[in-house]
């Protein structure tokens, strides 16, 4: 159970983590200033979650394996390689444009606010504190980023064909989210972590109405879903996310501010 439950922190640091970096890119490109600004904090609010589950998983990873060398936030963040990360491949997709960045946070923050409104009850404490401290941040990225589906999608002919594009080229990923891998069943039966097939309907529910709103259609249900990322199994992409997050540290290790 300990490893279950240190892969199952992971996971969610590594998602947390991963969409942060992909929505940091954005930091001065984006399509207002306002908009620039708001991006950039939701990233930091990501982080922020990511630094917390990553040094509750070092501390665990300690505890558990005295004799392998300290772990921590940092060599956890920076020094894994792409096969160890645990995160949802919704996270590691490009930004593409404007549109499909909303929609990734989107569909990410609905599936984040339904997990620590659960999570909130863990059996482990710490991952209980978490979980509340962070439902006050996704509560917002949730209801920034659903304003903006409706935005573009009841917008303009342009705005509503790049939706549409994003849907077509996001869809497949969000399917992995309600599909437990083997930790996460272990955690869900201790009550330690959440019993993800259970947020499937409310996912759907919460999507369906946005979606409606944004007059976009929603796409069938059982359609194929990708897989893989919560066991290590990633798309190209991730490669060069961590590329670009782990430069500093691989090339002048141990470095500090």
């Amino acid at each position: 159970m300990n490893q279950s439950i240190i892969d199952y922190t992971l996971h969610l640091a590594d998602n947390a983590l991963i969409i942060a970096q992909r929505n940091s890119e954005w930091c001065g490109h984006g399509p207002v200033l306002e908009q620039d600004i708001a991006i950039t904090n939701i990233s930091l609010d990501l982080i922020g979650q990511a630094r917390s589950l990553y040094q509750y998983a070092a501390e665990l990873i300690n505890s558990n394996n005295a004799s392998e060398g300290e772990a921590t936030e940092d060599t956890l963040a920076y020094l894994r390689d792409a096969r160890a990360f645990k995160n949802c491949l919704l996270t590691e997709q490009p930004n593409g444009d404007w549109a499909q960045t909303i929609l990734r946070q989107f569909f990410f923050s609905t599936y984040q606010y339904l997990l620590y409104q659960q999570s909130q009850q863990s059996t482990d404490a710490t991952l209980a504190a978490i979980a509340e401290k962070s439902l006050k941040e996704v509560t917002y990225h949730l209801r920034w980023s659903s304003e903006w589906v409706i935005r573009l999608g009841d917008g303009t002919e342009e705005s509503r064909n790049r939706m549409l594009n994003a849907i077509d080229e996001l869809w497949m990923y969000t399917g992995e989210m309600f599909i437990p891998v083997e930790y996460e069943s272990d955690v869900a039966a201790e009550g330690i972590g959440v019993d993800v097939t259970s947020l499937k309907d409310q996912w759907d529910q919460r999507v369906n109405e946005i979606f409606a709103e944004a007059t976009l259609p929603v796409p069938s249900a059982g359609a194929w879903s990708q897989t893989g990322g919560k066991e290590g199994i990633h798309t190209e992409h991730l490669g060069y996310i961590l590329a670009e997050l782990q430069f500093m540290q691989r090339a002048y290790p141990n470095s500090e501010w």
